[in-house]
This record gives structure tokens, C-alpha cells and sequence, in this order.
């Protein structure tokens, strides 16, 4: 459905250095500079970040949650704290299992340093 998701920075190195830090943990290589933009590809999609081209300061969706796929609890919660380490912020619960009509979910949620809500997700096998 997608071919990318491109959210706001005010500062491309800061960008860098945290996305660098929590995708590799996903095992995306790191991202390249193009101008006023940054892309990190991987074999499911593209992320970029971009300094706002209307020269206005970028700033977070509210409402807004861009969801990341891992492949295991494990690799959610080194997400998370590759995410914090790299100047992220936790918001909603801590990591850990959610339930819904969606089905069982090990979920992470941080903030990265522009404020853009992120999730880290995965999807439990049936209980």
C-alpha cells in the first residue's frame, strides 16, 4: 500500500544519528542524505525524515503513530532501548503485551527527538 513515509526534522544530523541507532536495531542499513531528506531502505518500504521544504519548523502529527514490524518481543525491546539511548522518549505504557481486537500484541512506543510517536510491534502467536 505504501512506498514510503516521510515525517519531519528540524535537525538532520540529530535524525540521523537516532534513526541510524534504532532501525539498525530492525536491521535496516544506515540512512543516506539526499539534500534536505534522509532515507533508510529496506526490502518492505522506505522511512525518510526532511527538514520541512516551506521553511516553516517541522512539528509531530498529533494523533499520529508511524509503526515499525519486528520479528520478535526481543527485538522490540532493543528497539526501545536503542531508541532511548539514542535521545528518544518513552510515552504510553512500558513495552510489554497488549490485547485487543487486533489480537495479542508486544508493543514498544517512544517519542523521537522532533516528538513524532513511534511503535514498535509485534504480532503474538494465538494463546
Amino acid at each position: 500500500m505504501f512506498s514510503h513515509i516521510m515525517i519531519g526534522t528540524n535537525d538532520l544530523d540529530r535524525a540521523k544519528s537516532f534513526y541510524d541507532s534504532l532501525l539498525g536495531t530492525l536491521g535496516v542499513p544506515p540512512g543516506f542524505v539526499d539534500r534536505h531528506r534522509i532515507f533508510w531502505r529496506s526490502p518492505t518500504g522506505v522511512f525518510a525524515v526532511s527538514r520541512a521544504i516551506n521553511g516553516e519548523p517541522a512539528c509531530p502529527a498529533n494523533g499520529g503513530t508511524i509503526g515499525f514490524a519486528c520479528q520478535s518481543p526481543e527485538q522490540v525491546d532493543g528497539w526501545h532501548a536503542a531508541g532511548l539511548a539514542a535521545g528518544g522518549t518513552t510515552c504510553e505504557e512500558p513495552p510489554g503485551v497488549r490485547e485487543g481486537v487486533g489480537g495479542r500484541l508486544y508493543l514498544a512506543y517512544l517519542r523521537d527527538p522532533d516528538g513524532n510517536k513511534l511503535c514498535a510491534m509485534h504480532r503474538l502467536p494465538k494463546a
